[in-house]
């Protein structure tokens, strides 16, 4: 039985090469049915580099990274479990503050801190940006909230942020 994964990616480096391989297939071969939202940026990304048909063969669901319209069906079903990798600094911001300005952003800031929901963050940032005041406060909120996070750098293996998530 499979149960339905949220995975949301915004744009850091190794999106275009790692986040199919390491974290959509092996999530999908685990037992995962995938509802992928992306940043309207990775999203960009993605498509320059024909990365977009790796996450399509991931999954039968629409690969998203705009809003519905007024009267549309909803594309995916509604996920008790997302995974947000990699995120970047920027929208670990946003998320932290609520700030929902894109399909993203939305879908998680609408159930952020919900019973029952479990999020798991890998985020990307540079060395440098743990020293900005505000850095602890972000990720000190999303905990607060019942967020997991976890940091993925160049030698992480994207993978290792899966096994962050329940047991299907």
């Amino acid at each position: 039985m499979s149960r339905v994964l949220g995975l949301v990616a915004s744009s850091c480096g190794g999106l275009d090469t790692r986040f199919a391989a390491q974290l959509a297939k092996p999530a999908a071969d685990r037992g995962w049915e995938l509802a992928i939202t992306l940043t309207p940026t990775a999203a960009r990304w993605l498509e320059t580099t024909g990365g977009l048909g790796d996450l399509e063969k991931c999954t039968e669901l629409p690969v998203r990274s705009t809003s519905r319209l007024p009267g549309e069906p909803r594309p995916h079903p509604d996920p008790e479990v997302f995974l947000f990798a990699p995120a970047s600094a920027n929208s670990v911001a946003k998320l932290a503050l609520g700030i929902a300005d894109n399909q993203a952003l939305t879908l998680l800031g609408d159930v952020l801190g919900t019973p029952g929901i479990t999020i798991v963050l890998g985020y990307q940032i540079q060395d440098t940006r743990v020293h900005h005041p505000a850095w602890r406060r972000h990720l000190d909120t999303l905990a607060s909230a019942g967020v997991t996070t976890t940091r993925l750098t160049p030698e992480t293996a994207w993978t290792s942020v899966l096994d962050l998530l329940p047991a299907i």
